[in-house]
């Protein structure tokens, strides 16, 4: 297999494939076991007429194929953010913006991929269209474990080979979870870098649009799409980079697998010559006091969803439904009291931070646990869903970007390593996710979804 799309366009451009068997490729993979409950609909004769295209070969993406979470206007299909209450709307008039500069760089639509109803899950349980099993596990144990969310089928059609990019949304982690659970690399830019407009919101405060991709340089590529930008990566040198890693709360009740790859990593690096500085990080503890009163997930989903709520809360996944009706009870003042400790506290965190070229983190303190008990049992649901949202939500609420990349061995369950810094240095954070990249594999074209740290 290919490993990324900077290789496949390479190999395009040598001859030495075709853009059409290509796609051809990732239309086997999405009609294939691994993918079962991973799309809500398909696209193969769009992504094939698209791949066929005058110059596609040419553009950025290659006429390769690309999946669009379901949470996304696209011209002449119906967005239902995974649920059945907006099944019947009228179909979008227009892409989403991000959606259209995927498209304009030479993306092949191949479907809209399952989603955590709503995007409010970090787990990525869909009750109406069934629950993607995690495609990078199931070589290793045959049980099925959960894919993360929210944006669940994105990350299953990659690491199951039926694209080479997801687009998706990260509000909480929604990007970052199903990537790490999945051996995949999940950037989350700074949020207000691409544009929202055209996708259903959770948080508008948080909502960030985003991708999931194969390798460090594909979620570059795809960043300088989406935010319509060009990255500056300085590409330094290992002993440059000066790494911060927090054992305030990112560190506690980590998983041993997850713990061994996260201790092995930070080995690596250093032995390789990077700076990094194990730090304490109070600041971190602050968090769930300030967000006591529901915080701005809860709060702006609330006010979204409260005249539907009222007529049809039946059609939603009642655990969807308990989480913004905890939006309910906010007032107007808990609100700007909430937006004002926040700006206060993203202040005092940039201060501490500035030193720093990045923080290292686990991603997640888990490595992905099996469905079934999750799918009867609401503490157990609600409990690793808070434990999967702890680390990447921080970031969320720092307003600042990160980057998950796998950090296990051959063999491992797939554990996220993540890069992450305070708003605007999305450019230092990739650049120090390809020297970090490299430093933990030796070779890029090597990687195989899943399979590699």
């Amino acid at each position: 297999m290919i490993p990324d799309l900077t290789a496949a366009r390479r190999e395009i451009r040598e001859g030495q494939v075709s853009t059409g068997a290509l796609i051809e490729a990732s239309v086997e993979a999405a009609g294939s076991a691994s993918c079962r409950h991973a799309f809500v609909t398909t696209s193969f004769d769009t992504a094939r007429a698209a791949a066929r295209g005058a110059g596609a070969a040419t553009l950025p993406l290659a006429g390769l194929a690309v999946s669009i979470k379901d949470l996304f206007d696209v011209a002449g299909e119906v967005t239902a953010a995974g649920s059945t209450l907006l099944a019947n709307e009228p179909a979008a008039l227009e892409d989403a913006p991000a959606v259209a500069r995927l498209r304009r760089a030479g993306a092949a639509f191949i479907g809209r991929t399952n989603m955590s109803e709503f995007a409010f899950s970090g787990v990525g349980i869909n009750p109406h269209h069934g629950t993607p099993a995690n495609a990078a596990t199931l070589a290793l144990d045959p049980t099925p474990r959960i894919p993360g969310g929210s944006t669940s089928g994105g990350a299953v059609s990659v690491a199951a080979g039926a694209a080479w990019v997801a687009l998706g949304s990260d509000t909480g982690g929604s990007i970052r979870i199903p990537a790490a659970l999945q051996g995949l690399v999940g950037f989350k830019s700074t949020a207000h870098l691409v544009p929202t407009a055209g996708a259903v919101p959770l948080s508008s405060t948080l909502d960030t649009v985003s991708a999931m991709t194969r390798s460090v340089r594909d979620a570059i590529l795809v960043h300088e799409i989406l935010a319509d930008c060009k990255v500056a990566v300085a590409n330094p040198p290992l002993s440059a980079l000066r790494l911060g890693v927090p054992r305030t709360v990112m560190l506690d009740g980590l998983d041993t697998p997850v713990a061994r790859a996260f201790d092995r990593a930070l080995a690596r690096l250093s032995a390789a010559g990077a700076c990094v500085e194990t730090i304490d990080l109070p600041l971190l503890d602050e968090i769930p006091a300030i967000n006591a009163t529901g915080g701005f997930a809860a709060a702006e989903a609330w006010a979204f969803h409260r005249t539907w709520l009222l007529d049809h809360e039946r059609e939603y996944d009642p655990r969807v439904a308990k989480r913004i009706r905890r939006g309910e009870a906010m007032s107007a003042a808990d609100y700007i009291d909430l937006v004002a400790a926040r700006q206060n506290w993203i202040a005092r965190m940039e201060a501490v931070l500035a030193g720093y070229t990045a923080l290292l983190s686990p991603t997640v303190p888990i490595v992905a646990p099996w469905i079934t008990p999750l799918l009867a049992d609401d503490d157990a649901f609600f409990a690793t869903n808070a434990r999967l949202l702890r680390n990447p939500s921080a970031v969320n609420f720092l307003d600042g970007c990160a980057l998950s990349l796998p950090c296990h061995d051959v063999g491992e369950l797939p554990v996220g390593l993540m890069v992450w810094s305070t708003a605007l240095h999305d450019d230092a954070v990739l650049g120090a996710g390809l020297v970090i990249e490299a430093a933990l594999d030796a070779s890029a074209d090597a990687r195989s979804p899943g399979m590699h740290g």
